[in-house]
């Protein structure tokens, strides 16, 4: 057995000469999180005395190398193409030609005054609607977004946040309008409010009610929407703000257990909604680092459901994720190119086993993906899950001497964060330090840094540059769907009953005052009632105030 330890001492002699005649590129080779990658690793990465402990099998403890036994064997991941433009008529004609495509499930992109709590006629609304995403302002919206899907058959993921409460209340009464119970609905929300305030900024409410908000949505889908994820905790906009993989795993998980303890806290037992706890990831470039972030952060997860908050149902442990390739990797210049990446992205997002996936389209440098650019996108996962082969082996890298090694550091790092942040007091209080922003910050400035320097190469943008004609044919967002937006809630307003609408809304700023209250009931008979996303929005606004953004210099 120790025989390969001589035979590296001779190859390390060998290896040596070699570089003195043909010296290596770069001093040192690193990857995002500062982890030193050597010339090869060997038996001593991953010794077999450890495997129990740190690896297992798929779908046992520590779910390492998957969460369930069979994986992609079974079936495949869900296909889930993030899609939302214009209005809710011009996002349906776009699910239906995904789903006509292959696609297995629905992934809604909302516009920002969406995100918000802002209707398409709020002055602060001015020249977003249906820009980055399909604009809703009422049930009327939602039904027609969703016309001709049936919502008992079709998984629907919603990338909401601060209105998350008012957009699955929504997704209910269309459901129930189709005949579907609440029981029945299948799907995600994000609802991950703690990462806006560190990355992203679609936030309404202070930090408090906030946590509210979702631990109510937990307590509310356990009983009523059991087959829903209430919360997708999601390092991709982290990661896409300039993170680094070890802080994308740490600052996540972080925010995991942030809202765990506030859950606790409600009231709810950990067994009782941890497992539909849910996590969304990036996928960058760096192919072996994303595989191993994946199975690290699967396997801190599981220990600290298990060891701090003692939960006792192996699914309160298991990490699901979603993936989506990293839109902060896609170039303007040459944006064909962009096509190779998501690709790698995506492959390396199937071999860290995500439980479902979304490949970019080539143009979204550009502007929001076109038809063609969308199919290709998905055609890329068809490819990946039909053609490669690499889905009919669980953890098929598992054993990797570098892999494991890779996965070993990264959890680690990520552990070392999950500590600063609870010396901190949580990660509420550490991100009113501003502790994560500033981390993210610098790893941001580092990563431009050597992308300037030339010492991270970017195909196309410092490196093998060329002269290429203006791409044609992208998707534009004419203005004219902001001016529909209005028409229609001003019809809403005219037909709807306003008396109804009057008394939903002083229920839910009631509800508001009273802090044991669980709010989601209250925003579905507001729903119902037909009062407005921004009306609701408001109520609960007059109450809570809105949240202010600490600056980090």
């Amino acid at each position: 057995m120790s025989d390969w330890k001589s035979a590296k001492s001779r190859w390390l002699v060998q290896y040596e000469k070699a570089k003195s005649k043909s010296p290596e590129r770069r001093a040192t080779f690193t990857t995002s999180s500062g982890i030193t990658r050597p010339a090869i690793d060997t038996p001593d990465a991953s010794p077999e005395s450890t495997y129990d402990e740190k690896l297992g099998f798929p779908g046992e403890y520590p779910f390492t190398r998957g969460v369930q036994p069979t994986m992609y064997r079974g079936r495949h991941w869900t296909m889930r193409q993030y899609a939302g433009f214009g209005g809710a008529k011009e996002s349906n004609e776009r699910y239906h030609q995904l789903l006509a495509a292959g696609q297995t499930g629905l992934s809604v992109a909302f516009d920002l005054p969406t995100q918000m709590g802002l209707d398409a006629d709020s002055p602060r609304a001015l020249g977003e609607v249906g820009k980055v995403g399909v604009s809703i302002c009422s049930v009327r919206d939602l039904a027609l977004l969703m016309k001709g899907i049936p919502l008992d058959t079709v998984s629907t993921s919603m990338t909401i946040n601060a209105t998350a409460p008012i957009l699955l209340s929504l997704y209910a009464a269309v459901g129930e309008s189709q005949g579907v119970p609440m029981a029945s609905l299948q799907g995600t929300v994000q609802n991950d409010i703690l990462k806006e305030y560190i990355a992203r900024g679609t936030y309404i409410y202070p930090p408090a009610p906030s946590l509210r908000l979702i631990t109510n949505l937990f307590a509310f889908c356990a009983k009523r929407v059991p087959k829903w994820n209430p919360i997708s905790i999601s390092g991709y906009h982290i990661r896409e703000a300039g993170s680094t993989a070890a802080q994308e795993i740490g600052f996540t998980l972080a925010d995991g257990v942030a809202y765990v303890q506030a859950a606790l806290d409600a009231g709810l037992a950990v067994d009782e909604f941890a497992g539909r706890l849910s996590f969304f990831f990036n996928v960058h470039n760096d192919f072996m680092e994303e595989v191993a972030k994946f199975r690290a952060a699967r396997r801190l997860w599981a220990r600290i459901m298990k060891e701090r908050f003692k939960a006792k149902d192996p699914r309160s442990m298991m990490l699901r994720f979603h993936a989506q390739t990293a839109g902060s990797t896609l170039t303007a210049q040459q944006p064909m190119t962009n096509v190779v990446r998501v690709s790698i992205q995506g492959l390396a997002a199937v071999l860290g086993g995500a439980q479902s996936l979304h490949t970019n389209g080539w143009d979204e440098a550009l502007a929001l993906p076109s038809q063609e650019a969308a199919t290709l996108a998905l055609r890329t996962q068809q490819v990946i899950a039909y053609e490669t082969g690499v889905a009919d082996t669980v953890d098929a890298l598992g054993g990797s001497y570098h892999l494991e090694r890779l996965t070993d550091e990264l959890e680690a790092k990520a552990a070392d964060y999950l500590r600063r942040i609870d010396d901190l007091g949580g990660m509420v209080r550490a991100i009113e330090a501003g502790f994560p922003q500033q981390e993210i910050q610098n790893a941001a400035y580092d990563a431009q840094r050597a992308q300037e320097t030339g010492e991270l190469v970017v195909v196309g943008v410092n490196k093998f540059q060329q002269a290429s004609a203006p791409i044609t044919g992208l998707l534009r967002i004419d203005e004219s769907v902001g001016q529909e937006q209005v028409a229609r809630l001003k019809e809403l307003r005219a037909t709807r009953g306003n008396d109804a609408v009057r008394r939903a809304l002083d229920a839910l700023k009631k509800g508001s005052e009273a802090p044991g209250e669980n709010l989601i009931p209250l925003i579905l008979d507001a729903v119902k009632a037909e009062s407005s996303l921004g009306e609701i929005a408001d109520a609960m606004r007059g109450v809570f105030g809105e949240h202010r953004e600490h600056v980090v210099l």
